[in-house]
């Protein structure tokens, strides 16, 4: 598509609508993994397991490589680029796999797990098991991001959502396996399927990207190359974006397990937070959009009409699954939760109908801001993010005395509205 070309609201929409699908996909894996567990042996210890270590361990190890999909969509603009930022990434993954590697199979484990984020004895074991199980998991997510960046840009954002539908196929497959046809442990088996979803989905998309490497990328001629210092220079704050994010799950999970009724709380946490996540995932499509069509003649006009559509549409959806029974039948009868956990997570998701409109304005600035290749106010709105919510959780363990989990989510929707301000704020200071 040609940036002299004006766009339109249609526009917009059809180059999001593959990339949100994708993101829904994902959002659909933790409450289907959930679903599965809840319905193995001991499904509370394998859903606290999962949530309070596993996942957010993973997902910190993994997050200087998530923003690889917006400078793969900003800076993959011929074939030689796109080589430098492949190895750029490989240098990345191997490095992060290896600390992955040494928290999953050393006693550095029993120092994460124990002494820093204090879960329940009970949760150590499978927390373990299925941390090593997730080895691969940094790896393939770094590989697919950097090839869907090339996809997106160069309007072949279907094919991301067709990678997605593999993984999706690919734990549905795993998890019926274990769940009907093994005498494995829930931890055992929800992490295989996730670990093998991912390196799926990552094959897929270096399959499906050497079309537009032979073709499109490879007649393209920038004279502005990728070099290791612009890259630096772009990528660092970018990197430290998602980091400081993700070091936020642990630290929730360590802030929880400091409060009321800690296990129940951790338990819920992983369903309440996919279900979450599947409206926020809107919003996480919407960051590359902004990217991808920002330069437009009339794209700052037409992308902000459609913030303000999605960040109204996906706060009243789950405001209507949170006011209505909708969502406690989801609890109860999908997500397969006892009565007490069903309830607890509930009342959670009342607190969190904010969280999908923000999200579609942090990435409305968020895309802005990278636009002009001025990704620090990102950074430092991230570090305020964090600075708030880790101040509020230690807070939650001297004060709370109700479920920690009701604490920990009205910190970070507090927490994420001061983040979207700051973007705002660094955005308008340069505008």
């Amino acid at each position: 598509m040609s940036h002299s070309k004006p766009i339109s609201l249609k526009d917009v929409f059809w180059l999001w609508l593959p990339l949100a699908g994708s993101w829904l996909l994902m959002g659909i894996e933790s409450p289907m993994l959930a679903a599965f567990v809840a319905r193995m042996v001991s499904p509370e210890i394998t859903l606290a397991a999962w949530g309070s270590l596993v996942y957010p361990i993973s997902l910190v190890v993994e997050g200087p490589i998530i923003m690889l999909l917006t400078a793969s969509t900003a800076l993959a603009k011929d074939l030689p680029s796109y080589k430098k930022l492949f190895k750029f990434m490989l240098i990345m993954s191997l490095v992060l796999s290896a600390i992955h590697i040494l928290i999953a199979f050393t006693p550095l484990f029993f120092f994460v797990a124990n002494d820093l984020m204090n879960v329940p004895k009970a949760l150590l074991g499978p927390g373990k098991t299925g941390l090593q199980i997730m080895t691969p998991w940094t790896l393939m997510i770094a590989w697919r991001r950097l090839n869907q960046g090339v996809m997106i840009k160069h309007g072949s954002s279907n094919m991301v959502a067709i990678g997605t539908a593999i993984r999706l196929i690919t734990l549905v497959f795993v998890l019926s396996y274990g769940r009907w046809f093994s005498d494995l442990s829930g931890i055992i088996v929800g992490s295989s399927a996730v670990a093998l979803a991912v390196t799926a989905e990552a094959i897929y998309a270096q399959l499906a990207v050497r079309r537009i490497l032979r073709g499109i990328l490879s007649k393209e001629n920038v004279s502005e190359q990728v070099t290791r210092k612009s890259f630096i220079r772009f990528y660092l704050p970018l990197a430290i974006t998602p980091l400081a994010s993700l070091l936020i799950h642990p630290v929730g999970s360590a802030g929880m397990s400091r409060m009321p009724e800690a296990l129940p709380s951790l338990a819920a946490w992983p369903v309440v937070y996919g279900l979450v996540f599947i409206t926020r995932s809107l919003g996480f499509a919407f960051n590359e959009v902004v990217v991808a069509l920002l330069p437009h003649p009339n794209g700052k006009l037409e992308l902000l009409r459609f913030t303000r559509i999605l960040a109204i549409s996906t706060s009243a959806f789950l405001g209507v699954l949170a006011l209505t029974p909708i969502g406690g039948y989801w609890f109860l009868y999908v997500a397969g939760l006892s009565e007490e956990l069903a309830y607890i997570s509930s009342i959670t998701l009342v607190f969190a109908i904010l969280m999908p409109g923000y999200q579609a304005y942090q990435a409305w600035y968020s895309g802005l801001l990278v636009n002009k290749n001025l990704t620090n106010g990102i950074s430092f709105a991230v570090l305020i993010y964090a600075i708030i919510a880790i101040i509020g959780l230690w807070l939650g363990t001297r004060l709370a005395t109700f479920p920690g989990i009701y604490w920990a989510v009205n910190v970070f929707v507090f927490a994420g509205l001061s983040q979207t301000l700051y973007l705002r704020y660094s955005y308008k200071r340069i505008g």
